[in-house]
């Protein structure tokens, strides 16, 4: 089998996020060919979320979800992705070292029977990265992020941890001893992008694929905070490994989605970041090591005297009529969250092009830049009392960065009128 030849188009870009495409197409002999699908399938994210508005609102004639959660869960995404612009991923970059260093067999790069080793050992090791993040206390501090929102829609599974891989690296190391990191390179992506589109209430059932693959139906029973749900579906691809491994649910009852215990904000700091002085706070309060290891190690619900998971049957009870976290802000400070995070969108995307010519201190400027603007977006939509000056902080900031070059606007000839709406709208914004 040759090396893959991309047709780069839009049909093969299609197939990829449902993880429909061949050996043949997908394979490179070194893992620095490999594309960076992810960052490639922004279109297609962007595309199916309106084409999930629009499938949901014509189903059901209501939004499949809000302005203020939807601008969450974009932002932790962003967030998520801004380390890669200082060093490769962790995951591909410890398993290229351990396979350098450490593996017993090559399996050839170009066999079909490598690439489908591939798609099986990722999804498997997948299944234990995401098990462990939900029943080691330390990891659900970085994956809680994905379960924050009150929302299941596909805007939902942008919504990220920062922290998270470093960790899940770990899990990935034993296919090193064996499969080149090309085939790991492709298959760990893939296995991300097909995870985007099972994030939806519009797709129901899927017949007798659901014995199979994970779908739609099965994830909503893992975003779920019913009893019934919690620490159940952890499939990435494939749903068998829950099926043989006993941590399986069907859907059944109407399933309310969220935390056990909410977030209540919509500040990126605080969706990223607020479980981790509470795992502290219980490591600093156990009496004795062994307890102090166990705040850590063990379930999330976990404290003396209860089993290592905790016990299923303190899980606040739900009714079926629980109200999503909404923020209740005027319609013109939504145009101006909107309009201002959309130009974002813009520089963001505009760093990751071009970070290859830029300097290490102008990235870093502009990512802080990204970082500090999301943050203030945040404390919009929070209604925070100092958002107003955090906010006229970050649009002088912006300024000068547009004024000398950093970031530019969208269309050139909206400088101008960049400059004059941030002038003239974080002072008093409307909540």
């Amino acid at each position: 089998m040759a090396m893959a030849r991309r047709d780069g188009g839009f049909f093969q870009g299609a197939r990829i996020m449902f993880y429909l495409v061949t050996p043949n197409e997908t394979s490179f002999p070194r893992e620095d060919d490999v594309p960076k699908y992810v960052q490639e399938a922004t279109p297609f994210f962007i595309g199916l979320i309106l084409l999930e508005m629009l499938a949901g609102w014509l189903k059901t004639g209501r939004s499949v979800g809000s302005v203020s959660d939807g601008t969450t869960s974009i932002s932790a995404g962003m967030v998520s992705r801004l380390p890669h612009l200082f060093i490769r991923s962790l995951e591909v970059s410890t398993y290229v070292y351990f396979w350098e260093n450490f593996h017993v067999l090559e399996l050839p790069w170009d066999s079909a029977w490598t690439w489908w080793l591939g798609f099986l050992g990722v999804d498997f090791c997948y299944y234990w990265v995401h098990r462990c993040a939900h029943e080691l206390n330390i990891l659900w501090a970085a994956h809680q992020v994905h379960h924050s929102s009150d929302y299941y829609n596909l805007s939902t599974a942008l919504r990220q941890s920062v922290t998270q891989q470093c960790a899940s690296w770990i899990f990935y190391l034993p296919l090193a001893l064996v499969m080149p990191p090309s085939v790991f390179a492709v298959h760990v992506q893939f296995n991300l992008l097909y995870q985007f589109w099972i994030h939806t209430e519009v797709v129901r059932d899927l017949g007798p694929l659901e014995w199979v693959l994970n779908t739609p139906s099965h994830h909503r029973v893992h975003h779920g905070r019913n009893p019934y749900c919690i620490d159940k579906n952890y499939g990435g691809t494939l749903i068998i490994w829950d099926r043989l491994f006993g941590t399986f649910a069907p859907e059944s009852e109407k399933v309310v989605y969220g935390l056990v215990h909410p977030v209540h904000s919509f500040d990126i700091l605080s969706v990223q970041f607020h479980y981790y002085p509470y795992v502290w706070r219980k490591y600093w309060r156990a009496k004795g090591l062994v307890h102090k290891l166990s705040a850590i190690f063990k379930g999330p619900s976990w404290r003396p005297g209860l089993p290592r998971l905790g016990d299923r049957s303190e899980v606040p009870k739900v009714t079926g009529k629980e109200v999503p976290l909404d923020s209740l802000w005027s319609p013109a400070t939504q145009a101006y969250v909107t309009a201002h995070f959309f130009l974002l969108l813009g520089v963001y995307n505009d760093l990751f092009a071009s970070k290859a010519m830029l300097s290490q201190m102008t990235v870093l400027l502009v990512t802080s830049y990204v970082f500090f603007s999301l943050t203030s977006l945040g404390y919009i939509i929070d209604q925070r009392p100092n958002a107003s000056i955090v906010e006229t902080l970050r649009c002088a900031l912006m300024m000068l960065l547009q004024r000398y070059g950093f970031i530019r606007p969208l269309v050139a000839s909206l400088s101008v009128p960049i400059e004059i709406m941030c002038a003239d709208g974080p002072l008093t914004p409307q909540m």
